[in-house]
């Protein structure tokens, strides 16, 4: 039995490097959240029956199939897998509908999520205690794979069953927020909540923030060594096709660039590398494009049987924002060929799938009044700082550090705060929610006495705003260096090594990197 599963891996591995990736070593300390889950949070899945939710690209960082780990572990009872569009073996067409099956190996069910139902049912989920969640996404928030998520999360509070995800990395980085956000009565299965086209947010992350509305039993094993500003080239793992038409990872960079316009007549081809349309002359697009000095990326006029158009040669990923260039190449196009711009009707039925990958009519509206494509940027800034904004309060992972703000890491995982952490005597000041999110600590404000009240476990901090002077369980106590408590962009700071030490964790300071290491 074990033979034959490990097959699956095999076959991900073959799959893989036949991609022209390989498998590269992630960098020291990198790691996924399935290789974290089996090390430090057995106990969300051990002596469990699980449902697991997953495709082909739910492997580890040696390409080894999560569903092959899950079935050789005694410990573990796997008794089911849910698959998203495209099928558990990543395979099916686009829009296709995948059957469900009998697994001819584990011999358990093989739930589709994208043919009859895209919900778990109740009988799918009759037996099973807990749902784990391992997908790799592309970044999109019209992509399926996190309205699968999102659906299976209803599904799971619906039954009561607890629901753990597994966190990947966001392929693009967690930097990169662009594009329209999608107005609530756009809502579909390729938009299932209000983001914009590039949320910059990892699954856990986005999960949390789906989870604002749904308030299902929700557990995310985070990555370990992962920061904001990675891109995924950094994290040193092989790309594992995701769909048929994202084989490798310039496809996923160049998904939202050139897949944006549908139903007009201007298309993508070679796999979302090529973007054009049959009124278009080559030349002129590409030089309109090029003009536009948009960064990390220049175009090469390619003609494609009748239709004009260019092709994508990302020269710094870094740089290169999908969604914005997407908007560009669609507005150029617009002035350039009148398009048929595809237009909803009054009611949920009539809406085209054009806005509800754009997330309401605005967009279309600016097609049709010859916007610039600047103009058209310039338009939905506002609803994207909003989105930034709220997006915050659920992002999980930090910066790099650096002498403009150190990072903070706990348990291996670089921790996101909302004000950057600052300096001062040599001692580290962070954020109250960094302590009280990472510790599992009450934290109370008494605002007439600009005290703070610190509750973990049998230990009570109280430490006022810019007195050294604290009492720890009653005792006075003196910080360090006398470096007090302080107030920052509207946000309580507090000494990080004097707060951590006293509710029983280890703190070290790395220079190299200026980061500020704590072990719980």
């Amino acid at each position: 039995m074990r033979a034959l599963i490990s097959l699956l891996t095999i076959l991900a591995m073959v799959v893989a490097t036949a991609g022209g990736t390989g498998f590269a070593a992630a960098p020291s300390g990198f790691r996924l959240g399935n290789e974290v889950l089996l090390d430090r949070y057995r106990h969300l899945i051990e002596g469990k029956r699980v449902g697991l939710i997953t495709s082909f690209s739910g492997v580890n960082s040696k390409g080894e199939s999560l569903i092959s780990i899950f079935a050789n572990d005694p410990r573990i009872n796997l008794v089911a897998l849910f698959g998203p569009e495209h099928g558990v073996d990543g395979t099916a067409p686009a829009g296709a509908a995948v059957k469900s099956y009998t697994h001819p190996i584990l011999r358990i069910p093989v739930y589709s999520l994208y043919g009859e139902v895209r919900k778990p049912t109740l009988d799918m989920l009759r037996g099973i205690d807990v749902l784990v969640f391992d997908i790799q996404d592309v970044g999109a928030r019209y992509y399926t794979y996190i309205s699968t998520m999102n659906y299976c999360m209803i599904a799971a509070r619906e039954s009561g069953i607890p629901f753990v995800v597994l966190d990947r990395p966001n392929p693009l980085g967690g930097v990169n927020v662009e594009g329209p956000v999608l107005k609530d009565t756009f809502q579909s299965f390729v938009g299932v909540d209000l983001l914009p086209m590039a949320h910059g947010m990892t699954n856990g992350e986005l999960a949390r923030y789906f989870n604002r509305l749904i308030g299902v039993d929700l557990t995310v094993v985070p990555m370990e060594g992962y920061t904001r500003e990675m891109i995924f080239q950094d994290t040193g793992l092989p790309w594992i096709q995701t769909s048929p038409n994202i084989p490798a990872i310039e496809n996923c960079f160049s998904y939202m660039a050139t897949g944006l316009a549908e139903g007009t007549g201007l298309v993508q081809g070679d796999k979302f590398q090529w973007i054009g349309g049959a009124g278009l002359n080559a030349e002129q697009f590409a030089a309109a494009l090029n003009a536009a000095k948009l960064p990390g990326v220049r175009f090469v006029p390619e003609q494609m049987g009748t239709r004009g158009g260019v092709r994508l040669i990302i020269t710094d990923y870094r740089a290169f924002n999908p969604a914005r260039t997407g908007i560009y190449a669609m507005f150029t196009a617009r002035l350039q060929w009148k398009f048929t711009v595809p237009r909803s009707g009054t009611t949920p039925a009539s809406i085209t799938m054009f806005d509800k990958i754009m997330g309401g009519r605005e967009v279309g509206n600016w097609l049709l009044a010859d916007y610039m494509p600047e103009q058209a940027i310039v338009a939905y800034q506002p609803e994207l700082a909003l989105f930034k904004a709220e997006r915050e309060k659920y992002l999980l992972y930090g910066f790099f550090g650096s002498t403009a703000g150190p990072a903070i890491v706990i348990n291996g995982q670089n921790v996101f705060s909302d004000v950057t952490p600052v300096i001062q005597n040599g001692r580290t000041l962070v954020p109250i929610r960094v302590i009280a999110e990472n510790f599992g600590a009450h934290v109370d404000w008494i605002e007439s006495q600009s005290t703070i009240v610190i509750r973990h476990g049998t230990k009570t901090i109280r430490m006022v705003l810019g007195q050294a002077n604290v009492i720890v369980n009653g005792v006075s106590q003196q910080i360090t260096d006398g470096v007090a408590p302080t107030a920052l962009s509207g946000r309580t700071l507090v000494p990080l090594r004097f707060v951590a030490e006293h509710l029983g964790a280890e703190v070290s300071w790395q220079q190299s990197t200026y980061t500020a290491h704590i072990l719980r």
